[in-house]
């Protein structure tokens, strides 16, 4: 019987996930050291400041293509 899964594809991408999880946390630290004075979870929370939701969305999605593209490509 033939082997249906590859391993190293499947290592390759939990390797590449990891990576791209630790440079996606890596820039949200970044997020929160630019901005000292805001804390960003407890404005979105408790304050509902929506236009900083969507920054942090805009943010997160932006660097999210970039990881990709760069595993991509």
């Amino acid at each position: 019987m033939q082997n249906l899964i590859d391993y190293h594809y499947v290592v390759a991408a939990v390797v590449f996930s990891l990576i791209g999880l630790i440079v996606f946390a890596l820039a949200f630290l970044l997020l929160e050291i630019l901005t000292p004075k805001v804390a960003v979870w407890k404005e979105i929370v408790e304050k509902q400041n929506m236009a900083l939701a969507v920054l942090v969305g805009a943010f997160a999605l932006g660097i999210a293509f970039i990881i990709g593209s760069a595993i991509h490509g």
